[in-house]
């Protein structure tokens, strides 16, 4: 069954969690599903991977070999959690070289899969094997018109956070390197191409997320109209877009109408008073609902109940966007390189980034043709589905990741 070995380097592999952890998991089964694969992960996720094995065995894994590797104590005991992720990684990238050369590994392909970010090089190229890239995505800046309602500090991270990676792009040796080394690259979105200047270069675009599909039954209309969003309450979700444009939407309902109509955010963080005071201030409380945290099948549940997605987020990716869709949710988002290149015009509304105010408008504008176009609600419905199922599925990607290396 297997014609090549890859030896992939993941940071990040937990099946047990979403993001980042769940999608190195899926890249390296995705790999084994049609090569051998060693894949060389952090030491802090052996127990979850021995784990989930033992719990859940599979053919599949007699084509992967784990590995695990960190740094020397003395290189990594200032990390905590998320703080200081970005130096470490960049560290632990270089010092995987010496110990993939000291393992004496054979392998046809070295692939660097994750962290998913356009400007932290890889040092792969330095195995003299064929090397793929990614999947990279570009995380564009959040337009400040929509940074206004938030504290400061938001916008001066945010802006902060460009300089590095500006300085990354226009400066870095390494980075420059990897682009040229790279045999082909694997990019999340559209960003990654302008902003490595990749025309000449074997690339392709596709995006990195996706999610096993949960859906069973066949999609049935739905009495009430349910909205649904869930991320983490920091300004790059636009939850403050969420709840305003779904305001506005209801000041045009009748009081026996807007009984039926219902939002429900999934998720916290630093900015949830704020969006209870918009709540509060607005007098929808009997409209939205909140709910802080909620075990994977239970928000399964909820995908199921809904009518339509709502995600305004700023981000260059959103795996729940993929989720949403998967149970057939049409999707409402801002235009940008991330939920807005994820959806085509079938099965959401793609709003332009405008300033403030009109994003609102148009947001509501999209929710308002939903809900009173019960045909059309369950017509995109119907098309989200099957662009989940063409574009979404994790064997999708791993049909993907087949044909690069067949092409190297």
């Amino acid at each position: 069954m297997s014609n090549k070995t890859i030896l992939a380097t993941c940071y990040a592999v937990n099946p047990f969690k979403g993001s980042e952890d769940g999608m190195g998991w899926n890249f390296v089964y995705q790999i084994a599903r049609f090569n051998k694969v060693i894949a060389i992960t952090r030491e802090n996720n052996r127990d979850a991977i021995e784990r989930f094995m033992h719990q859940n065995p599979d053919e599949v894994y007699r084509n992967i070999t784990y590995l695990y590797f960190d740094l020397p104590y003395w290189m990594r005991f200032w990390k905590k959690g998320s703080r200081g992720a970005m130096l470490y990684y960049t560290l632990w990238q270089k010092g995987i070289v010496s110990f993939i050369k000291k393992q004496d590994l054979t392998f046809d392909i070295a692939h660097n899969v994750n962290f998913h970010n356009d400007w932290t090089p890889s040092y792969l190229w330095k195995l003299g094997k064929p090397m793929v890239w990614g999947p990279i995505g570009h995380h564009p800046i959040i337009p400040a018109q929509y940074l206004k309602p938030y504290a400061l500090q938001y916008y001066l991270k945010d802006r902060a956070t460009w300089m590095i990676k500006k300085a990354f792009w226009i400066s870095s040796y390494a980075l420059r390197k990897t682009v040229k080394k790279a045999d082909h690259i694997f990019c999340m979105n559209s960003g990654v191409e302008k902003m490595l200047k990749l025309k000449n270069k074997s690339f392709s675009i596709q995006p990195s997320v996706a999610t096993e599909d949960f859906f069973t039954n066949i999609l049935h209309e739905k009495e009430n109209f349910h909205l649904i969003s869930v991320g983490r309450f920091v300004p790059l979700k636009g939850f403050d877009l969420t709840l305003l444009s779904f305001i506005k939407f209801l000041e045009n309902l009748s009081e026996i109408e807007k009984e039926n109509c219902k939002l429900t955010l999934v998720g916290t963080g630093p900015e949830k008073d704020f969006y209870q005071k918009i709540i509060a201030e607005n007098k929808v409380e009997n409209q939205v609902e909140i709910i802080e945290w909620i075990d994977r099948k239970e928000l399964m549940k909820l995908y199921e109940k809904s009518s339509v997605f709502l995600f305004p987020s700023h981000e260059g990716a959103g795996m729940v966007v993929a989720e949403a869709m998967s149970f057939g949710l049409p999707v409402v988002c801002l235009d940008n390189e991330g939920p807005g290149e994820f959806i085509n015009a079938k099965c959401g509304f793609a709003v332009a980034q405008v300033d403030y105010n009109t994003t609102i408008l148009e947001l509501k504008e999209a929710l308002r043709i939903l809900y009173s176009d019960r045909e059309l609600l369950q017509k995109m419905s119907s098309a989200a589905r099957k662009h989940f199922q063409e574009n979404f599925t994790w064997n999708s990607r791993g049909e993907h990741l087949k044909t690069i290396y067949n092409q190297l």
